[in-house]
């Protein structure tokens, strides 16, 4: 099952750095671009690791607050969810 976790999450984190590249490459180029709204939920549904790296690596959306600080709030986020599966006991 943490194989197929872990395959899931770099996939999703592939996705997220490709999208924020993507997204960049559009951008300069003044071409139809990917949502902001659609950048969130890949990194909702996992991809924020990705994300985050996309986005210093191509430096984009750096300087939009809401990326600057929704993006590690995910990170926080998911991070938390994850040790409380791998730890429920720290629920109670």
């Amino acid at each position: 099952m943490e194989k197929y976790l872990i395959g899931y999450a770099l996939l999703v984190s592939l996705i997220g750095f490709w999208s924020m590249g993507e997204d960049k490459k559009r951008a300069v180029k003044k071409r139809y671009r990917i949502s902001e709204k659609t950048l969130f939920i890949i990194a909702l549904l996992g991809g924020s690791v990705g994300s985050i790296l996309g986005m210093y690596y191509f430096r984009h959306k750096t300087k939009h607050w809401h990326f600057r600080f929704g993006m590690p709030s995910i990170i926080i986020l998911q991070a938390a969810i994850i040790g409380l599966i791998l730890n429920p006991h720290l629920i109670f």
